[in-house]
């Protein structure tokens, strides 16, 4: 006879993903809304000020240090009345006007092109023809920046009104594929050490929460009425969520303070997916990673004790997760070799290694099967540290403690 007691009891039971819902919710409430968070929050945005007003104050002496000439090829007379053109320009205006230079013998042998391409000095660009009628030799995105100006130096120079400026003929110099894969690849490093410092940063919280509730026997209890592989799941998502929001409070503050100091997205060069594609990947893979790096951060905090026994294990983990960042760094410059095959295989280096990928390679079907590859890795994950946390934690006890719980179950069946 069936007992109805047991069945309502099997009946009303949440399944995994209700379950997961549930501690996930109590977890990322219970965090977000105590004091500690506040602090939390507030211990990097010292950090991003102090680097945003110190990255702005470099900037402006790298961009004196460094500022953009046009050269001039000329006759020797309209030479040195573009420079003094440009020179008293630059004391009315300011930096609006790029200094002029007169190129040295050997450029003076070259093509505008051909002078561009050596790379030396700080040029820019290069003004040939006359006063009357200047050609400007620049690379394709540098044109509109230069135009008005080379116009009114020109115009300057030969006494002419301020209404009437002279033709300009253009000559464009291609951009070489050799530098928008150089800086293609100058994107990628920085998301993946964006993503590196992030998930690092944030994957000890879960670390932290786990060993708490252990001290306190709160994870026994939950065990007790929940089934493992939920708590694992739901304190993943608690602290995922709780990460989300660290990210977009320092993100907005950073980017204030960043765009206040004259950075902006134009610093770096486009990712070859495109920028809205590329942000939308970097949040979906600081998901995949921090998730799978914090399933394995549940399987240490589940055999750990104390907070020193977490520091212990945890310091091997940290190292690896280096080498494995060092490894996705290394096949970012090998892209379509084994190695780079490797990099986007391997759980813990596929979300970097993707990552770069998407900033250099156009292809978005590779992105679908990594992150499904890594979602399968993290059910995985989950599922190991949760039975390894019910075999060493939930059934451990004193020597010969199974022959004691048996011999309780047969006498309390012979009462």
């Amino acid at each position: 006879m069936s007992n109805p007691t047991a069945s309502h009891h099997a009946s009303s039971r949440l399944s995994t993903l209700q379950a997961a819902y549930v501690i996930a919710r109590r977890d990322f409430l219970a965090i977000l809304f105590s004091r500690a968070f506040l602090f939390f929050l507030l211990g990097p945005l010292f950090p991003i000020i102090v680097g945003g007003l110190a990255g702005g104050i470099g900037s402006e002496v790298q961009r004196e240090a460094t500022a953009a000439e046009i050269g001039i090829a000329m006759s020797e007379a309209d030479s040195a009345a573009m420079v003094a053109s440009a020179a008293q320009l630059r004391e009315e205006l300011g930096g609006y006007i790029p200094p002029l230079v007169t190129l040295d013998e050997e450029q003076k042998t070259l093509e505008p092109v051909e002078v561009l391409k050596t790379k030396r000095g700080n040029l820019a660009a290069i003004v040939s023809g006359t006063p009357a009628e200047p050609t400007l030799v620049a690379p394709e995105g540098q044109i509109d920046r230069w135009r008005g100006q080379v116009s009114l130096i020109a115009a300057n120079s030969v006494g002419a009104s301020a209404t009437q400026f002279p033709d300009i003929t253009f000559e464009k110099v291609a951009t070489s594929g050799a530098a928008e894969k150089r800086n293609r690849i100058q994107t990628a490093q920085a998301g993946q050490m964006l993503l590196f410092l992030l998930t690092m940063l944030l994957g000890g919280m879960v670390l932290s929460n786990l060993v708490e509730e252990k001290g306190n026997k709160i994870i026994e209890v939950l065990a007790a009425a929940i089934p493992m592989d939920s708590v694992f799941l739901g304190k993943l998502f608690a602290m995922l969520g709780v990460s989300f929001v660290g990210i977009a409070v320092w993100g907005s503050v950073g980017g204030l303070i960043f765009l206040a100091g004259g950075f902006s997205m134009g610093s770096f060069a486009a990712p070859a997916v495109g920028w809205p594609i590329f942000l939308a990947l970097g949040v979906v893979y600081f998901a995949m990673g921090y998730l799978i790096l914090g399933s394995l951060f549940l399987a240490i905090g589940s055999m750990a004790a104390t907070v020193r026994e977490v520091q212990t294990l945890s310091m091997p983990v940290t190292m690896m997760q280096l080498i494995v960042f060092f490894f996705a760094s290394y096949a970012m410059a090998k892209p379509g070799t084994a190695v780079e095959l490797a990099a986007a295989i391997f759980p813990f280096s596929s979300p970097f290694a993707m990552l770069a990928r998407a900033a250099q390679v156009d292809t978005l079907w590779p992105h679908a099967l990594a992150i499904a590859w890594q979602a399968i890795a993290v059910a995985i994950f989950v599922k190991a540290g949760a039975t390894l946390f019910r075999r060493k934690v939930m059934n451990s006890g004193p020597r010969g403690g199974k022959k004691a719980r048996w011999w309780h179950r047969r006498t309390k069946a012979d009462a």
